[in-house]
């Protein structure tokens, strides 16, 4: 049994080896291996944080940057990771589909412009709508600026280093043949300490 650093919250998994042997081998992991930031990824997709929109708030704040100019399903995602600060980054396989909801409902279309990608407009329907939703609107930008200043205080290159570095050593340290079960405790001891002081700074 081998014991593998989690690579986003840091705490240990369990492996338990495949049928094959290896590290991917059909192999499960123990309970306490996973964290909630795992699971919520793989729900969430890209950068996806579930239960930052709604599918139809997402249509909404997707109409509204249509609105301000027309765009292009990459210039809609790399809107929405500029407003967020990076901190929400809606995946094509998220967009996609929605703007061709948004398309059925009437709401866009493609504008009549030169070369094969034309980038969608809104229609007067889709305009109105805007209108009847202002209120909804301008919470769902209110939450995307309150992404970007979350971001801004958790996420800074000094806390981004410092993430890497300890994922870093917690892999080169705990992923090696041989690591007792004494040191993976220490390890774990030492991560949980940091985060209670770090949760006791004013």
């Amino acid at each position: 049994m081998r014991f593998f650093p989690h690579p986003f919250c840091g705490r240990m998994r369990r492996h338990h080896p495949g049928p094959h042997g290896g590290p991917h081998g059909g192999g499960r992991h123990a309970a306490e291996g996973g964290c909630g930031h795992e699971r919520h990824e793989r729900r969430g997709g890209r950068g996806g944080r579930r239960g930052v929109f709604e599918s139809s708030e997402l249509r909404l704040v997707l109409l509204r940057l249509i609105a301000d100019e027309p765009r292009h399903g990459y210039d809609l995602i790399r809107a929405v990771e500029e407003l967020t600060g990076g901190g929400y980054v809606p995946s094509p396989g998220v967009i996609y589909p929605t703007l061709s909801l948004l398309e059925e409902m009437g709401h866009i279309a493609k504008a009549d412009a030169e070369g094969a990608r034309k980038p969608f407009v809104v229609t007067p329907d889709g305009a109105g709508q805007l209108v009847q939703d202002k209120d909804t609107v301008d919470a769902l930008f209110a939450r995307l600026a309150t992404l970007a200043t979350r971001r801004e205080h958790t996420d800074g290159a000094p806390i981004r280093r410092a993430m890497e570095n300890l994922r870093a050593v917690l892999m080169h340290r705990l992923g090696r043949e041989g690591v007792d079960a004494d040191t993976v405790h220490a390890a774990v001891s030492i991560i949980d300490e940091a985060a209670q002081r770090i949760e006791r700074l004013p």
